[in-house]
C-alpha cells in the first residue's frame, strides 16, 4: 500500500502526517525538531513511503538533508502555492500536515528547488557577503551626510574609511559630532577586511565552475556577480524556458489583464531578490560598456522612464544569461540588439 507523508514544519516541533491515496490517516503526530525522533517515527512505514513532503520554512535544511540522507524521496512544498481553500473557518498544523499529504498523493503538490547543500554553501556565504557589503554601506552613508550636515562638505566615500580622529577633528570641530563618527569607523573597516576574505574564499570556490568563465565574458558581469548568478541560479535545468527564467529574475512586468483590460498588478517581489539585484547592477555596467547597449537605454529612457529603461535592459541580460548556462557558450553580444 502506497503511504504519503507531508510534514509541516515549525521552529521546534514538526506535525508529521502520513495518508493513504485514499486519504486515510496512518500516522498523525507531533514530534520535537530531533532528526532521530522523526526517523524513529517514519521506520515503520519507509518500504511503503512514496515520498516526503516538507514544507519550506526559514530552517528545513537539516530536515530535507537528514531525510534524503537517510534514503527518502524528499519534496520540498512551495508554501506560496499550497495554500488550503481560503474560505475555510479553521485549520491547524495537523490540518496543514494532512493537506500536504494530500497534494502529494495526488500528484499535484507545488515544489520547491532543493539545491545541493554544497552549492547551497556556497551560495549563502555569498548572500552573507551581500549583507555586510549593505551594513557597510549603509554606515559609510550615515558618516557622510553627518559631515555633510555639519560642514557643508561633502567627502568621497572612498576616503571616509582613511580618516582619523585628528582629520574629523579638524574637518568637522564638535567633539560629540566627532565622537560619533569615530565610533563608527572602526566598524566599517572590520567589514571590510570581512568582506575581503569572504570573497576571498568564494572566488577560490567558484572559479572551479565552468559556468563561472561563461558568465564573465558578459559585459558589466564581473567576479561577484558572476558569482551571484551562478548560485543564485543553481540547475538552470529546472526552469521550463527563458521566460521562467526572467520571471524568477524579478525582470518581468507584474500586470493582470482581463477583457482588454487592466486590472491590476501584484506578485512584484515573488522570485530571487539577489538575482534581481544582479541583473541590475550588470545592466547599469553595460550601457557604460558597450554603445549599443546605451543607446538602446537611452530610446527607452525617453519613453519611460530611467528605472524602467534599467530593468528592461536587466531583462534582456537575464534571457542572455539563461542561454549561456544552458548550452554553455559564451555571451553573444551581436543577439542582442537588431
Amino acid at each position: 500500500m502506497a503511504l504519503y507523508c507531508g510534514i509541516d514544519l515549525h521552529s521546534n516541533n514538526s506535525y508529521v502526517a502520513v495518508r493513504t491515496k485514499e486519504g486515510e490517516d496512518v500516522l498523525c503526530r507531533r514530534l520535537r525538531n530531533d532528526l532521530a525522533t522523526i526517523l524513529q517515527s517514519l521506520e515503520p512505514y519507509r518500504g511503503e513511503l512514496e515520498a516526503i513532503a516538507v514544507e519550506s520554512t526559514y530552517n528545513w535544511y537539516w530536515l530535507v538533508d537528514g531525510l534524503i540522507a537517510a534514503g527518502y524521496d524528499v519534496r520540498l512544498v512551495n508554501t506560496t502555492k499550497a495554500a488550503d481553500y481560503s474560505g475555510m473557518k479553521y485549520t491547524d498544523d495537523r490540518h496543514d500536515a494532512r493537506w500536504i499529504a494530500h497534494l502529494l498523493a495526488l500528484g499535484i503538490l507545488p515544489e520547491g528547488y532543493i539545491m545541493p547543500p554544497q552549492e547551497r554553501s556556497l551560495r549563502d556565504l555569498v548572500r552573507r557577503r551581500s549583507m555586510l557589503v549593505e551594513k557597510r554601506t549603509s554606515l559609510l552613508l550615515s558618516v557622510g551626510t553627518t559631515v555633510t550636515r555639519s560642514t557643508g562638505i561633502k567627502v568621497p566615500t572612498d576616503e571616509i574609511v582613511d580618516l582619523s580622529i585628528a582629520d574629523l577633528r579638524r574637518l568637522v570641530g564638535e567633539e560629540l559630532v566627532t565622537e560619533s563618527i569615530a565610533l563608527v569607523l572602526p566598524v566599517i573597516r572590520v567589514l571590510s577586511q570581512q568582506i575581503k576574505a569572504i570573497e576571498k574564499k568564494i572566488l577560490a570556490h567558484g572559479k572551479l565552475r565552468p559556468e563561472f568563465a561563461l558568465l564573465k565574458t558578459a559585459p558589466g558581469i564581473g567576479d561577484v556577480l558572476a558569482l551571484t548568478v551562478m548560485c543564485e541560479t543553481g540547475d538552470i535545468r529546472r526552469f521550463k524556458d527563458v521566460g521562467n527564467y526572467a520571471s524568477y529574475c524579478r525582470s518581468v512586468k507584474c500586470e493582470r489583464w482581463s477583457n482588454l483590460k487592466r486590472k491590476g498588478s501584484g506578485n512584484r517581489k515573488n522570485g530571487n531578490k539577489y538575482l534581481s539585484w544582479a541583473y541590475s547592477e550588470a545592466a547599469h555596467h553595460w550601457r557604460r560598456l558597450d554603445p549599443r547597449a546605451k543607446l538602446w537605454f537611452e530610446h527607452k529612457r525617453k519613453r519611460s522612464h530611467v528605472m524602467v529603461a534599467n530593468r528592461a535592459l536587466a531583462n534582456k541580460m537575464a534571457r542572455a544569461c539563461y542561454f549561456v548556462l544552458r548550452d554553455q557558450v559564451p555571451f553573444d553580444p551581436s543577439r542582442m540588439f537588431h
